[in-house]
């Protein structure tokens, strides 16, 4: 019998592995800290729709990068927690990588994982120029 694609395991990806411009991503990773950046009401329609950023500082036993957590992605990203990103891609930020989980992915509290995050690895501080490759 033909397994069915929808059920395979997905493969974890580790902090030091990502690249730029990469997507769909899944890690298990630890918050560092959180520091909001962006909280503002938003009148839309009949509801203020509260609209909230927060730079979070994730990682693992490889590395770290900043992980972008918008509006309820916020609540999940405590100080300490382990986290599951699925379906995560990487967005450059000022020549640097960003973490994020649009609407096609998700993020998940996870069992408490055991391992300490590298912090002297943070992916975010490397800057990556844009080269525009010609082909010859």
């Amino acid at each position: 019998m033909a397994e069915s694609k929808s059920l395979r395991k997905p493969v974890f990806t580790k902090v030091d592995q990502l690249r730029p411009g990469t997507i769909g991503h899944t890690l298990t990773v630890k918050v560092v800290n959180t520091k909001m950046v962006l909280q503002k009401g938003r009148a839309d329609g009949p509801q203020v729709r509260q609209m909230r950023i927060a730079e979070c500082l994730v990682g693992d036993e490889t590395g770290m990068i900043i992980f972008t957590a918008r509006n309820e992605q916020v609540d999940l990203m405590k100080e300490g927690t382990t986290i599951t990103l699925r379906n995560a891609k990487i967005d450059m930020f000022k020549g640097s990588m960003r973490l994020a989980v649009d609407k096609w992915g998700r993020v998940e509290v996870a069992e408490p994982a055991n391992f300490n995050v590298k912090e002297d690895n943070n992916l975010s501080l490397i800057e990556y120029e844009l080269v525009n490759v010609v082909e010859e």
